[in-house]
């Protein structure tokens, strides 16, 4: 089975409230971005990844969390990150029961966090692959 279709299941076996969080999460998510991919770590985690990890979602008992991986250093004007605010890196955002999201916000942190790590890729690269892809675009 792929990541996907774990996902897939993991939602249909949340038959309460949180099924249909995680649905529209995971739905916002993907629609940012096409070359979004959806991955399975953790023995039961979904991670959505683009040129490295965006978020991973778990349902809890009582919440479904979205915990951002570089949350820490991306700009969150809408103030959506409610949880894990004292970290260095990692930040989250808790849904209960009856929380509504915020689905331009939600892209917003998403298209972010995409941003982020294709800035983290380029300074990682060599300083000659930047060179040569430089040149090709022109």
């Amino acid at each position: 089975m792929n990541p996907s279709e774990r996902i897939d299941q993991l939602i249909a076996g949340l038959t309460d409230w949180r099924g249909k969080t995680l649905a529209g999460i995971r739905k916002n998510i993907l629609e940012v971005d096409r070359e979004i991919i959806e991955e399975w770590k953790w023995m039961g985690s979904p991670v959505w990844s683009r040129d490295g990890m965006i978020a991973v979602g778990n349902a809890h008992k009582d919440k479904v969390k979205l915990t951002f991986s570089h949350g820490a250093s991306l700009a969150d004007p809408d103030k959506l990150f409610n949880a894990g605010l004292g970290g260095n890196q990692w930040r989250a955002i808790d849904l209960f029961e009856g929380d509504k999201i915020n689905e331009r916000a939600l892209k917003n942190l998403v298209r972010a966090a995409i941003d982020y790590n294709q800035i983290k890729l380029k300074r990682r690269a060599p300083a000659g692959s930047r060179a040569k892809a430089h040149k090709s675009k022109k």
